[in-house]
C-alpha cells in the first residue's frame, strides 16, 4: 500500500511520544515510541529535532526512506501530519510548532493541536452522532477542552501553577513533598506521608529526601513514584493523602464543569472523557469522588475513561480530514484495542 496518502499520527506527551504511520484504510504501517516533547525547556526547533528521531523509526518501520527529503516544489512522503502535542498548551505555541513541524515536510499539510484534543477525539463517535464532548487529560500534567457540536472550543491555558491549575501526577507528588516536609518539621499536620515517602527511596527521614532532591542524589525525574504512594496511603486511611486525593478530583470536576458551563453545554447529554495514567488508574477514592461531585454539578454529563494510546485520537483526526470510511476507523480503533 503506498505511502503518498497515509497519514503520520503523533502523540507526543511529557514523558513519552508514540508516532504510527497510518493508511487511509485504517491500517497501521509503521510505528515508533520515544522520548517527551518538551519546546518550552528545550525550544520548538530541538523538540521537533528530537521528535524527528521517532518519525525517521516511525517510516522506517512502514517502509519509507525517511533520509530522503521531499523536493521544495514536489510531494513529501505521506499525505498529511495530524500531531497532538502535550506543552504546545496556547494556540500561539500550536502556530509556532505547525511552522517548524511543516518546514520538516514530512506531509503535504499538517495539523497540530494540544494532546488533550486527542483524548476528545478517541471518546467520541465515528460516526459524527455526537461532535460535542469535555476531555480531561490527568497524567503527568492537567488539562481540560471542550469542544461545541458548532465547532467552539474551550481550553486552560494548562501552564501549571502560573494558571492556577492543581495536580497531575507531577503536582500531586509535589503536594504530597510538601505536606510530608510541614508534618516532619512540625509546621503542618501529621501525616504518614512523612515516613512513606522517605521510606520508598531508602531514607531515614523526610530531611534526607529533600537533601537528596535537592543535590541531585536522587534524580529529581524519580519523583513521579510518589503519586502512586500518595493513593496507597489516602486508601489506607490518612487524612491528609485523602484530602489531596479528593482536591484532585474537584479540580477535575471544576474544569469540567466551567468548560461546560462557557460552551453552553451544562444541560445537555455530554460526553466527558478522561484520560492520562492518574485517573485510568481508577483509583476508587478518585474516580468514585469524581463522579459523585460531577453528578451533583452536572448531571448530564456522561463521564468514561480512555485506556487507548492517545496517538489513536491523533490518527483518528488524520482519517477524519481523509474522509475515511466507518471501516477504516474500526479496523485503527481495533489495531490499539
Amino acid at each position: 500500500m503506498g505511502l503518498n496518502s497515509a497519514c503520520l499520527a503523533i502523540d507526543a506527551g511529557n514523558t513519552k511520544t508514540d508516532v504510527a504511520v497510518v493508511a487511509t484504510d485504517g491500517t497501521v504501517l509503521g510505528s515508533a515510541r520515544g522520548g517527551g516533547f518538551h519546546p518550552p525547556v528545550s525550544g520548538v526547533d530541538a523538540a521537533v529535532e528530537d521528535l524527528g528521531r521517532t518519525v525517521a523509526q516511525a517510516l522506517t518501520d512502514a517502509g519509507a526512506d525517511p533520509a530522503e527529503p521531499a523536493a521544495p516544489a514536489g510531494r513529501a512522503p505521506l499525505a498529511h501530519v495530524s500531531a497532538c502535542l502535550a506543552n504546545a498548551d496556547l494556540p500561539r505555541e500550536e502556530r509556532e510548532v505547525t511552522s517548524v513541524l511543516a518546514a520538516r515536510r514530512w506531509g503535504n499539510t499538517t495539523h497540530v493541536a494540544n494532546d488533550t484534543f486527542a483524548i476528545l477525539r478517541a471518546g467520541l463517535p465515528d460516526d459524527r452522532s455526537v461532535t460535542h464532548g469535555v476531555a480531561v487529560v490527568c497524567g503527568a500534567g492537567i488539562n481540560c477542552v471542550g469542544q461545541h457540536g458548532d465547532g467552539r472550543t474551550h481550553r486552560f491555558p494548562a501552564l501549571g501553577l502560573i494558571s492556577g491549575d492543581f495536580g497531575g501526577g507531577g503536582g500531586l507528588a509535589s503536594e504530597a513533598i510538601w505536606h510530608a516536609a510541614r508534618a516532619e518539621d512540625g509546621r503542618g499536620e501529621p501525616t504518614q506521608l512523612a515516613r512513606a515517602l522517605p521510606g520508598h527511596f531508602g531514607l531515614p527521614s523526610m530531611y534526607a529526601l529533600i537533601e537528596a532532591l535537592h543535590m541531585g542524589d536522587l534524580p529529581g525525574s524519580r519523583k513521579h513514584e510518589i503519586t502512586p504512594l500518595l493513593f496507597t496511603v489516602a486508601t489506607a486511611g490518612d487524612p491528609v493523602a485523602r484530602a489531596l486525593v479528593h482536591r484532585q478530583a474537584e479540580e477535575i470536576v471544576s474544569m469540567v464543569t466551567v468548560t461546560l458551563t462557557r460552551l453552553g453545554l451544562l444541560h445537555t447529554e455530554t460526553p466527558v472523557i478522561l484520560g492520562g495514567s492518574v485517573v485510568a488508574a481508577r483509583h476508587p477514592l478518585l474516580h468514585d469522588h469524581l463522579v459523585r461531585e460531577l453528578a451533583d454539578v452536572a448531571p448530564l454529563a456522561a463521564p468514561q475513561i480512555v485506556t487507548a494510546p492517545p496517538v489513536l485520537g491523533s490518527a483518528l483526526l488524520g482519517l477524519d480530514r481523509a474522509g475515511s470510511s466507518p471501516d477504516a476507523h474500526a479496523r485503527l480503533r481495533a489495531y490499539y484495542a
